[in-house]
């Protein structure tokens, strides 16, 4: 009987390559602490608790990245350029998750545990983009899942404990899913550590390692909101508050399209199992599917919800492409940079006008805020790919990343996605900027305070105008990030 191969160690537990995790763990524990003792109107101090530790992590980040990858802890986990960029792009998501929930949260009783889940969901999604090995992707898995349950029901609302309970019970049972995956591909494979595992995958029945990386992909289909593990994502986006919303929809995608990447290119052979093919078609769905859904939605967080998963199918591209196209990390990573921000900067208008549910409440909406207005155009185009939003460079690095993976035809389809999203998204510019023609009451009622464009404070209203300011700088100086994004993963 062969002998199974267990992960082999080595003597490298360096703690100092882990410094932003390092510090988002102990600002969370120690905030939790100090909240615990703070009175309700000073719990301000553990958001600022927050922001410093993302702060000095993006300072520390930049610092690993001037230095040579390396596997730390064994083999277990990779500190390379995709781990570099998920740190640095869950940061600055952090940063403006923490902004834009300021109203809504400030003086809550709450606060406290609202930051400390936030910054725990951050952390095991940037665990995620590093994991190098099966067993820490599991255990990164619940630690990007088990916060964010919680936060959909922080505020006890009914629509908010309905929510958490459909994301709770849809992550336990894909996550005993993905947990059985990585069971069967350890019991062919022979060892948990990707660059061993490849190897024995290469030998495998296929069969046995198709059965695995299915349900491994399940887990991490749920933690993206993608196709067929999507059924989560509007119920919880409408049915939670819009920061609340912000937050899931946007920073565990980044961790979990690095982690399938990092999976399907390192750990399993596509000789041995055409994956490219599985997932160009879990693209192909996941983007016509939210992209026809959203054409009938009436709600802005329920239409925002479909755009993510038409998004993560874009995104799910340059994963089918993976070692097939020179392009495809680079623009993998600038794509999640660029949605990250513009979608927060989406939300952040939603947030700053919490009793505008529907798209006919933001009628007349620019006549009362034109810079609020400006900002949700931009983010909305942004998010459609219009020059020189981040998101046109990303998609444009995506298709021709996919056309030379041998993907011309689902590069077909996203650009007709595209085009047709269009349709849905000026569905919500178009009453923005008109009012009803020859109303003057109506019009007069544009100038007055409605309880409807209420606005909830300043802070969300901030994070706005800087995430607009920001897709567009990002898609500007794009041209100069991409070639710093290449490096290919440490194996």
């Amino acid at each position: 009987m062969t002998p199974i191969a267990m992960t082999p160690m080595t003597m490298n537990e360096n703690p100092a390559a882990l410094v932003p995790e390092l510090l988002l763990l102990g600002s969370s524990v120690f905030g939790l602490l100090l909240g615990a003792w703070l009175p309700r109107e000073r719990q301000r101090l553990v958001r600022l608790l927050a922001a410093g530790a993302a702060l000095a992590g993006l300072v520390a980040t930049a610092v690993a990245a001037t230095r040579p990858d390396e596997i730390v802890f064994g083999t277990s986990y990779a500190v390379d350029t995709p781990t570099h960029a998920t740190r640095a792009i869950v940061l600055i998501a952090l940063l403006g998750a923490l902004a834009l929930s300021v109203d809504g949260t400030a003086g809550h009783r709450r606060e406290t545990e609202f930051v400390v889940l936030l910054q725990l969901g951050a952390l095991g999604t940037m665990v995620l983009g590093g994991a190098n090995d099966l067993l820490l992707l599991a255990a990164a898995f619940l630690l990007a899942s088990i916060p964010f349950y919680a936060l959909a029901g922080w505020d006890k609302r009914a629509l908010s404990t309905e929510a958490a309970m459909k994301y709770y019970l849809s992550g336990a049972f894909l996550g005993v899913v993905m947990l059985a995956g990585v069971a069967v591909l350890y019991g062919v494979g022979r060892s948990t550590a990707y660059e061993p595992l490849r190897d024995g995958l290469a030998a495998a029945p296929v069969a046995a390692v198709g059965v695995g990386l299915i349900a491994v992909l399940a887990g991490v289909l749920f933690k993206i909101g993608a196709v067929p593990a999507h059924f989560w994502v509007p119920d919880v986006a409408d049915g939670t508050p819009p920061a609340v919303a912000a937050i899931v929809t946007t920073i565990p995608k980044i961790g979990g399209l690095v982690a399938a990447y990092r999976l399907l290119l390192v750990a399993v052979p596509a000789e041995t199992l055409d994956w490219p093919l599985l997932v160009a078609v879990l693209a192909a769905a996941s983007m016509t599917l939210g992209n026809l859904a959203a054409f009938f939605q009436t709600t802005v967080q329920r239409l925002l919800a479909y755009s993510t998963i038409s998004q993560v199918g874009y995104l799910l591209m340059v994963v089918a492409v993976a070692g097939r196209a020179e392009l495809a990390q680079p623009a993998l990573l600038f794509y999640l940079a660029g949605y990250a921000i513009t979608n927060l900067g989406a939300f952040a208008v939603v947030a700053e006008l919490p009793r505008a549910r529907t798209l006919d409440d933001y009628l007349g909406m620019a006549r009362r805020y034109p810079a609020l207005a400006v900002a949700l155009a931009v983010s909305l185009l942004g998010l459609i790919g219009t020059p020189p939003t981040a998101v046109f460079l990303g998609k444009l690095t995506v298709f021709t990343a996919a056309i030379d993976g041998g993907f011309a035809w689902l590069a077909v389809l996203a650009i007709v996605n595209t085009v047709a999203s269009v349709f849905y998204y000026l569905r919500w510019i178009a009453p923005t900027f008109r009012l009803p023609a020859g109303d003057d009451d109506v019009a007069d009622a544009a100038l007055t305070p409605v309880a409807v464009l209420t606005r909830a404070g300043t802070w969300s209203a901030a994070t706005a105008y800087a995430c607009a300011a920001g897709a567009v700088a990002l898609g500007v100086v794009g041209g100069l990030l991409l070639p710093l994004l290449t490096a290919a993963p440490a194996g």
